[in-house]
């Protein structure tokens, strides 16, 4: 298990550095058997944003909007969404199948909820096995 992991890890960071000189977003490692396609993706944090006065019905229809423009998304590249089940700083999730977070952050710029300062969030790059699903 420790060997494993170690070498994940030789292969995780042989890719970071090569991604940093071609932009590369899938690499394949292989254990065994088994082939993994590693990709990058984007992932995305939303936060409580410093403005959160909003009055009940104004904030209705923020969150009215907020939902419309996050499904407008899944046409450019939004793969999962999903708010938090507490009510903490932390608000939900965002997962982009997109080259970079300057890309994903150009999208969520354009969400209401961000604009009127009630989210504000950050993006990472994220990899993961290709083809792995929730269940």
């Amino acid at each position: 298990m420790e060997k494993h992991v170690i070498l994940l890890f030789i292969a995780f960071f042989l890719v970071l550095s090569v991604q940093a000189q071609d932009q590369v977003r899938e690499f394949e490692y292989n254990e065994g058997d088994t082939t993994y396609t590693m990709k990058q993706y984007v992932f995305c944090l939303y936060l409580s944003g410093p403005t959160r006065s909003q009055s009940e019905k104004e904030a209705k229809l923020l969150q009215e909007k907020h939902l419309a423009h996050l499904s407008s998304l899944e046409e450019k590249g939004l793969q999962l969404a999903g708010p938090f089940g507490d009510d903490g700083d932390k608000r939900g999730v965002l997962l982009f199948d997109l080259a970079t977070v300057e890309d994903a952050s150009l999208l969520i710029d354009q969400d209401p909820m961000v604009i009127e300062g009630r989210l504000t969030y950050e993006c990472h790059p994220l990899w993961l096995a290709k083809g792995t699903s929730l269940k």
